[in-house]
C-alpha cells in the first residue's frame, strides 16, 4: 500500500479511500489502473486530480462516481462503503449525493435548457420547487432557459450542465475536464463559478489538465501509473 496524501485526515470526510485498487484484464495480463492508494476528501474541500494520460484519473473518477467498483481496498462515499452495494443501491447513492459535470456537456439536444436542468430531479421523482429557476439565475442562464443546446455557446452549455449537476443538491460534485472544450476566457469564467460554489460549501473533485483550474483548487492529488505521488 502506498502512503500518498500526507495532509491531515479531514474531520468530516465525504470520501475515504484506503488501499484503493482497480485492475482490468487485458488478454492474459492484468492492468493495475489504481495501485493501493489512500486519501480522504473533507466536506467543503475543492480537490483537483492531475496527472498524465493513462495515470488512472478516469478510473478514479468512475469509482468515485459509483460507475464502477474497486477490485481491492475500500472506498467510502458519504459514509457508505460502495464495494458491497448492488447496482440499484449505487444508482440511489449517485442520485442522492453526487453531481456530475462532463467535458462534452451531455445535454439532451431535444430538451430546453430548463428541461435539461430539471432532468435529474425527474429521475429522482422529486417535485419541481423552484430549484431549476434558482440555479439558472445563479449560473446566468435564466434568459436562455427556453433555448436548446445548439443555440448556446460552449460556455453556456457547460453552465447548463453545472446547473443540472446541482439540481438535486449533491454533497459531492465530480467534474471530468470541465474546461476541456472551452476557450481560455470562457474556461476562466467557469473556474470562477466553481470557486463560488466551493465558497458556498460544496465539495468538489475535478479531474483536469487545466493549470488554472488545478490552481483554483485547495489541494491536488497527483496520479502517476496508478499511484498518488
Amino acid at each position: 500500500m502506498n502512503t500518498i496524501d500526507r495532509s491531515p485526515s479531514p474531520a468530516d470526510p465525504v470520501i475515504v479511500a484506503a488501499g484503493l485498487s482497480k485492475t482490468y484484464p487485458r488478454g492474459r495480463e492484468q492492468v493495475r489502473a489504481l495501485d493501493g492508494i489512500d486519501f480522504a476528501v473533507g466536506r467543503g474541500e475543492f480537490v483537483a486530480v492531475v496527472g498524465p494520460s493513462g495515470s488512472g484519473k478516469t478510473t478514479l473518477l468512475n469509482l468515485l462516481g459509483c460507475m464502477d467498483t474497486p477490485t481491492g481496498g475500500t472506498l467510502r462515499l458519504a459514509g457508505r462503503e460502495i464495494s458491497g452495494l448492488s447496482e440499484t443501491d449505487r444508482t440511489l447513492l449517485r442520485r442522492r449525493h453526487l453531481g456530475f459535470v462532463f467535458q462534452h456537456f451531455g445535454l439532451v439536444p431535444t430538451l430546453t435548457v430548463a428541461e435539461n436542468v430539471a432532468l435529474p430531479r425527474l429521475f429522482a421523482r422529486r417535485a419541481e420547487d423552484g430549484r431549476v429557476g434558482e440555479l439558472l439565475r445563479q449560473v446566468g442562464l435564466w434568459d436562455r432557459r427556453d433555448h436548446r443546446p445548439h443555440q448556446l455557446s460552449g460556455g453556456e452549455m457547460q453552465r447548463a450542465a453545472i446547473a443540472r449537476a446541482l439540481v438535486n443538491d449533491p454533497s459531492l460534485l465530480l467534474a471530468d475536464e470541465p474546461t476541456g472544450n472551452l476557450d481560455s476566457a470562457t474556461g476562466e469564467s467557469d473556474i470562477g463559478l466553481f470557486r463560488q460554489l466551493n465558497a458556498g460549501g460544496l465539495t468538489i473533485v475535478a479531474v483536469t489538465h487545466n493549470a488554472a483550474l488545478s490552481d483554483a483548487a485547495g489541494r491536488r492529488l497527483h496520479l502517476r501509473d496508478g499511484r498518488l505521488a
